[in-house]
């Protein structure tokens, strides 16, 4: 048996090494044969299906965080109320308010351990209730013993901390009920669910169908199969669920509809039709996961995750999601409100100087890629002649470039002509730090991009910034060779790999420093 676990944990291993290899595939590589920039068009009843998963929805992680920090102000006000209309005492204040926020700081940490934040116990109340109360009486034990073995027991009021008590158990049964009957018509709306699609349809698909659609408390919602096999093994409908299309169609799927998650219904021993797979799908901005319900191998617990209480293995993970999302937003606000308030007098001089020495508008709109391969509207300030100006970046600008105007030639050099993509920043269009943004039809040699790099697509998995890591490490510019829109991918997907926001504000406040080495830059 030991034996058979070292085997088991090596293959493991060495699918994963693969997996990773994937991302350094060169384009002769390409499992199709057929240019990476073609795409396929999804038949009429799958853009039907798509568009009715278009509209975002609410992340289960940043509810039950909002849920956390629900339960502490809560208790803390229910605490300070009993104070102010029990207690009234002012000496005290200080004392009182220390007391109420290491409780409850310390009722929503026992919560935390006891799982009940989780979906399913929010869910069920009446089978969650012992469990939370036992850890509110849990915190509660632990505050008596550090008063008493701090000797303040005689300071507080016996009565506020009994009444705090009290009302506390009446408020977490009240708020979980409430939060139950809310989470039935969310998830029943779709607003709290879990979006998936099963890709490779047959006797797997359907037996990991019904494994899902068996837990009680499961909030995946399946959308739809995809698979490339059209004979007897894989049928239109599998369990009730329509083939939508093949496996090409489902990148384009995934960028028509909001998917949180592809489930890869093959058994482990079909190593290489899942790499083939996964060569295709790891470009998409969703978590893909190989379903283990089938496998009878027997996985160490690090080695995979659940969905419900099906195991499957995690081999590709949506990059900056949940908080991490909620945090970068909050960094893009307040970073571009502060760049605005303080340039604002050289956006100024830059639109006049732009609009007094040439015919046109001040501003350039141009269509480039963004999150997930959407087309965005980008702002510039005009840098060329208007009846030269070159809406698809179809011929790149270079040195010497007679379309540009002598004004935009200097916005251009010193990059102030990007200073209006501030304004996509609040939009929520771009963050401040990521891939940049290249125009649809933006080419090297006459090959568009995509053509010249396979997986280049996978650069927006996250949303395109005003500056990024490429940039910062001088492939901005002209792109007059296949090398440099390369060499511009690879460091833009190490990037993503290895975001933070401490990484965000380094390569923030070395911008301008680095803008100083205008080179590339006409």
């Amino acid at each position: 048996m030991e034996q058979a676990d070292r085997n088991e944990e090596f293959d493991i291993e060495r699918l994963r090494r693969q997996v990773s290899e994937i991302r350094t595939i060169s384009e002769d590589e390409s499992s199709e044969g057929r240019r990476p920039s073609e795409s396929v068009e999804l038949n009429p009843f799958a853009k039907r299906v798509a568009a009715q998963f278009r509209e975002e929805k609410f992340s289960p992680s940043i509810m039950t965080g909002m849920i956390r920090l629900i339960d502490f102000l809560a208790l803390f006000a229910i605490g300070q109320l009993i104070n102010v209309y029990y207690v009234q005492d002012i000496g005290l204040a200080a004392f009182y308010m220390i007391i109420l926020s290491s409780g409850s700081a310390l009722a929503v940490l026992f919560l935390q351990v006891s799982d009940c934040y989780q979906i399913p116990m929010l869910r069920t109340p009446r089978r969650a209730l012992l469990r939370i109360l036992g850890a509110w009486l849990g915190a509660f034990a632990v505050m008596a013993l550090a008063l008493f073995f701090f000797k303040t027991s005689q300071t507080y009021s016996r009565v506020w901390f009994a009444a705090w008590l009290a009302i506390g158990c009446i408020y977490f049964i009240a708020e979980r009920y409430l939060l139950a009957w809310g989470l039935r018509h969310w998830l029943r709306n779709g607003v709290l669910e879990r979006r998936a699609v099963i890709v490779c349809g047959g006797k797997p698909a359907q037996d990991l169908i019904r494994s899902l659609e068996s837990q009680p408390d499961n909030d995946i919602r399946i959308l739809g199969v995809f698979d490339d096999r059209l004979d007897r093994r894989s049928p239109d409908l599998i369990a009730g669920y329509p083939k939508l299309g093949t496996v090409s169609e489902l990148v384009e799927f995934v960028r028509a509809a909001r998917v949180d998650m592809l489930i890869i219904s093959l058994p482990m021993t079909a190593e290489k039709r899942i790499l083939d797979l996964l060569r295709k799908l790891w470009v998409l901005p969703v978590d893909i996961r190989i379903a283990a319900h089938a496998s009878k191998l027997k996985f160490r617990p690090r080695a995979y995750s659940h969905v419900g209480r099906m195991a499957m293995l995690d081999v590709f993970d949506k990059p900056i999601t949940d908080w991490d999302s909620v945090a970068k937003r909050a960094f893009d606000l307040f970073f571009a409100t502060m760049a605005l308030l303080t340039l604002w007098p050289i956006m100024l001089g830059a639109a006049l100087a732009v609009k007094l020495t040439s015919k046109g508008p001040v501003f350039f709109v141009q269509k480039r890629h963004g999150f997930n391969n959407e087309i965005i509207n980008v702002f510039k300030f005009r840098s060329m002649y208007t009846d030269k100006q070159d809406l698809t970046a179809a011929k790149a600008v270079t040195k010497g470039d007679p379309r540009v105007t002598p004004v935009g030639r200097f916005l251009r050099k010193s990059s102030i002509d990007e200073l209006p993509q501030l304004f996509n920043v609040l939009r929520g269009d771009l963050s401040l730090v990521g891939p940049r943004p290249h125009a649809v039809l933006a080419q090297s040699h006459n090959r568009i991009y995509a053509d010249v790099v396979e997986g280049y697509f996978a650069r927006h998995r996250v949303k395109p910034g005003v500056t990024g890591w490429a940039q910062i490490n001088g492939w901005r510019g002209e792109i007059d060779s296949d090398d440099k829109i390369k060499f511009r991918t690879a460091y833009d997907l190490y990037y993503i790999e290895n975001w933070s926001l401490w990484f965000d504000l380094k390569i923030l406040f070395l911008t301008p420093i680095r803008l100083l080495n205008t080179e590339n830059a006409y």
